[in-house]
């Protein structure tokens, strides 16, 4: 009989370039103008209004080179009958360095893989605060940030027609 060695085999997992060394809520408002009357006006399904943006800027530190804030927006409005219900504005961020990768392969990392992660976080946190004011707690649906990127930055990349 042979002795065999059951140990599972080692697998190396390539470190990811992406250092997330903080993420935190970095503004919040939230409007209910019309309240109480509102919370107990009708029936009517709401309009509602959604907007998300992304700013990255780069930021000096002693022990990283490529140093990062980017903060993901998340602005929702909803009216019902005329009458704005409530307004609200989340920017979620986190400050990440990148590591070992070469710079001009940071832009889709920046707006496409760390909006991706801080999603839920900021979606999490606008549902609390909807629910806090009043209404049923608003939970966006996920978003394609990957789709988002190709949109925006092909008409940029395309060539002006004459």
């Amino acid at each position: 009989m042979t002795d065999e060695n059951n140990t599972p085999a080692t697998v190396a997992v390539p470190n990811s370039p992406v250092i997330i060394h903080k993420q935190y809520l970095k503004d919040m408002s939230f409007e209910n103008p019309n309240a109480p009357e509102i919370l107990t006006m009708g029936n009517k399904a709401p309009e509602m209004d959604m907007n998300i943006g992304m700013d990255v800027n780069r930021l000096e530190h002693d022990e990283h080179e490529n140093y990062y804030e980017v903060s993901l927006t998340l602005n929702a409005s909803a009216v019902r009958e005329g009458k704005a219900m409530f307004v609200a504005e989340i920017i979620y961020a986190a400050t990440l360095s990148i590591e070992g990768l070469d710079e001009g392969k940071h832009h889709p990392i920046l707006l496409i893989e760390i909006p991706q992660l801080l999603f839920p976080f900021a979606r999490q946190v606008l549902a609390g605060v909807t629910q806090a004011g009043g209404f049923n707690a608003l939970h966006l649906r996920p978003v394609d940030f990957r789709s988002m990127y190709l949109q925006r930055f092909a008409k940029e990349n395309q060539p002006e027609k004459v």
